[in-house]
């Protein structure tokens, strides 16, 4: 099973579309994931369209038709994988204990807000991942994405994906 994992597309704020290099995952993924801040519905409209299968949530920059249409928190489960998207984790320090008190019934969170790439494991074994912004790379050198795999309940594969250019 092969994941797309977004975040904090701020759409048209900081870009007027998602790009083109995202779009062309879209058939691939057998599930997209959006840790929120899309900041509008056509987005979201678009991925309910093209994606197989989203899985998302709001963020702090979504408004109420927004957060009327996505959870704060979704849990699924992933041929046997266990996983969890919220879009904010707190500051980066102390965060993979945070996560793990908070979130002990999951294999993988992925989140956003930062903008920054992440990619870690607790003490717990809880695998964290935020991939970033594909539209806003505010201080990072490059907009990014991730894409993974599952495979028997386990994630293998997991690519941070520059996007150099808009």
């Amino acid at each position: 099973m092969r994941l797309l994992l977004m975040s904090d597309t701020h759409l048209p704020k900081r870009a007027k579309a998602l790009p083109p290099r995202l779009m062309v995952e879209l058939p691939y993924a057998d599930v997209v994931v959006h840790a929120g801040d899309w900041v509008d519905t056509a987005t979201l409209d678009l991925l309910e369209e093209r994606a197989r299968r989203l899985v998302g949530v709001y963020g702090n920059n979504d408004g109420p038709a927004l957060r009327a249409r996505l959870p704060e928190v979704a849990r699924v489960d992933l041929d046997g994988l266990r996983l969890g998207v919220v879009h904010e984790t707190g500051a980066a320090q102390g965060r993979e204990r945070r996560c793990a008190e908070r979130y002990p019934d999951l294999d993988v969170l992925v989140f956003g807000h930062s903008h920054i790439p992440w990619d870690t494991t607790t003490e717990t074994g809880l695998r964290l991942l935020n991939p970033g912004s594909p539209t806003d790379r505010r201080r990072q050198p490059h907009h990014t994405y991730m894409t993974a795999t599952v495979t028997e309940g386990q994630l293998t594969d997991v690519i941070l994906h520059r996007i150099d250019s808009d």
